[in-house]
């Protein structure tokens, strides 16, 4: 099993001849869909979606009803190939995924708020979270949290209580473009204080790179 982080929120996974990526939006280079099996969407913003990088490739995309009726509006022809799912759902994508969530983390209360999707990802007995941007407890035990670490709506005692909550044993570092490496850095030193007392490991990889 190997999960490849691209930019922002864009992962890859690959186990067994599938390739499944989440979230290619629009600080992720389309490569990032280069053969994919299947391609998740969490949430409409354009920072997890562009219809650009769907249409460079031709794999069946999985999300949810708000994210069909976005590409519908903009690309009927992508739209063709979306299978809308909903919280709960369990579904193949040549990995078992199971949907989590409905609502999208507050921003301000006064915001609406919209719709967002997690995903576990069952990679031969390796369970992997991506909950989009929520801070929604997956309800079953994973190996792998995807953890937001940036972001407007939030905030780093909110990531770190997260990934207690989630228990991970290996918590890696998505949403991360926003803060600059200094940033990170003190994030990091926040995370390395609470997370390895748990027997949990906070890691952040480069895009491209593989955890």
């Amino acid at each position: 099993m190997r999960i490849t982080k691209f930019g922002h929120a864009c992962v890859r996974i690959e186990h067994d001849g599938t390739t499944v990526v989440l979230d290619p939006g629009m600080f992720t280079d389309a490569e990032a869909v280069d053969g994919a099996g299947a391609v998740l969407i969490t949430h409409e913003h354009f920072d997890h979606m562009v219809v650009d990088h769907l249409r460079a490739t031709d794999a069946p995309i999985f999300t949810i009803a708000a994210v069909e009726a976005s590409i519908r509006g903009e690309a009927p022809d992508v739209a063709e190939r979306v299978t809308v799912v909903s919280p709960g759902d369990s579904f193949d994508v040549g990995l078992p995924v199971r949907a989590v969530g409905e609502m999208h983390a507050v921003i301000h209360p006064e915001f609406p708020r919209i719709f967002n999707s997690g995903y576990v990802i069952d990679a031969g007995g390796t369970k992997i979270y991506h909950p989009g941007d929520a801070l929604t407890e997956p309800g079953e035990a994973v190996d792998v949290l995807l953890v937001p670490s940036s972001a407007p709506w939030l905030k780093a005692s909110e990531a770190v209580d997260f990934a207690r909550a989630v228990k991970a044993p290996r918590n890696l570092a998505i949403h991360d473009r926003i803060y600059t490496d200094a940033a990170h850095g003190i994030l990091e030193n926040h995370m390395n204080a609470f997370l390895p007392q748990e027997g949990l490991e906070y890691l952040r990889r480069k895009d491209g790179e593989d955890l």
